[in-house]
């Protein structure tokens, strides 16, 4: 293990169009709240379908949220979940917005990566994970820790006053009918046949998983406390890279990724 004093303060942080949660090293899971720029009736929706929107307004919110519950003086690692597809612009807006926390250098992981680490599963073998937020879903194959292919839609437990279980269900279901169509190999269907790993908010919906277990015919695998499962993982790279010789040496060696 790398000396204690290069270890320096960190975040793991899951940016979601509907809550956004934060876990401080040292302090465990201190946030876990509506992603809003402003509280209260004016209140405003930085980060709409997976995409954020309004990056000042993201760094004004994680300035609200974050900045007094970090040491004086200190500059943090930042771990920030990103969305698998279209993940090259969000990591970019997250990037600026996170610069208002005066980071020491900034890390992103996919979602779906993250869910994996969060829920403790096996990374040796192919793995389908389906996450199910607010206002997007994703279904992701990880070979190797590695995305090979993903998929998603604009549609989440949020939706579901207007839509029915069994329409999202059906979405992620032609999903996954793609994916084994376009794969070659049978890793998307070893992965299928193991069990989907099944991850937020859809995840503590009886209705959503009884309809996706129908459409799937094979078992799902819904992780201990599922809407946190994305921070957690980002949480035990944090715990990693903390450690890392980069993370406290010289100024050379920081950087952000």
């Amino acid at each position: 293990m790398w000396p204690l004093r290069r270890s320096c303060p960190g975040i793991a942080l899951d940016l979601g169009s509907a809550r956004t949660r934060a876990w401080v090293a040292g302090r465990g899971l201190v946030l876990d709240v509506p992603t809003v720029t402003f509280p209260g009736t004016g209140a405003a929706y930085p980060i709409q379908r997976g995409t954020i929107v309004d990056t000042p307004g993201t760094a004004r919110m994680l300035a609200r949220l974050l900045v007094h519950r970090l040491p004086r003086l200190t500059r943090p690692l930042i771990v920030v979940t990103a969305p698998v597809l279209d993940g090259v612009a969000f990591r970019a807006e997250a990037r600026a917005a996170v610069q208002v926390l005066r980071p020491r250098g900034v890390l992103t992981v996919p979602g779906a990566r993250a869910v994996a680490l969060g829920a403790g599963a096996d990374l040796s073998r192919p793995l389908l994970v389906i996450d199910i937020g607010a206002q997007l879903t994703e279904v992701v194959l990880l070979v190797d820790g590695a995305v090979v292919d993903a998929r998603r839609t604009a549609l989440g437990t949020g939706d579901l006053d207007t839509a029915a279980p069994a329409d999202l269900a059906e979405a992620v279901a032609a999903m996954v009918t793609a994916m084994l169509r376009q794969d070659r190999t049978t890793l998307t269907l070893d992965a299928l046949h193991r069990g989907a790993l099944l991850a937020g908010g859809g995840a503590l919906r009886p209705d959503v998983v009884f309809q996706l277990t129908g459409r799937l015919h094979t078992p799902l695998r819904p992780v201990a406390a599922p809407h946190t499962a994305a921070v957690r993982g980002a949480a035990t790279l944090l715990r990693s890279a903390r450690a890392h010789p980069s993370a406290g040496g010289p100024p050379a060696l920081r950087g952000t990724r």
